[in-house]
């Protein structure tokens, strides 16, 4: 009975944990992206990829520099929070 008892407890903590290594692949895959585009060149485009398509479109530098801080942001909050 104590087994059936710990086996969703036992779930939950390898969900978490689970969840936890992809979002801090997500974060490092951020890292990187923010510092690459960092790094640019100020003449150098920007090309951003459709969802779900193979089309890219030119795309302001300094906007798409924000977004990913933005995003890397409320990454790193989703991590602490969990």
């Amino acid at each position: 009975m104590t087994t059936k008892g710990n086996l969703p407890a036992a779930s939950t903590v390898q969900e978490t944990t689970t969840q936890k290594e992809e979002l801090n692949k997500k974060i490092r895959e951020q890292k990187i992206l923010v510092d690459e585009l960092s790094n640019l060149k100020k003449n150098r485009s920007v090309y951003l990829q459709q969802p779900n398509s193979n089309i890219f479109f030119l795309a302001d530098r300094t906007q798409t520099m924000s977004t990913c801080k933005k995003e890397l942001d409320n990454l790193k909050k989703e991590y602490q929070d969990m």
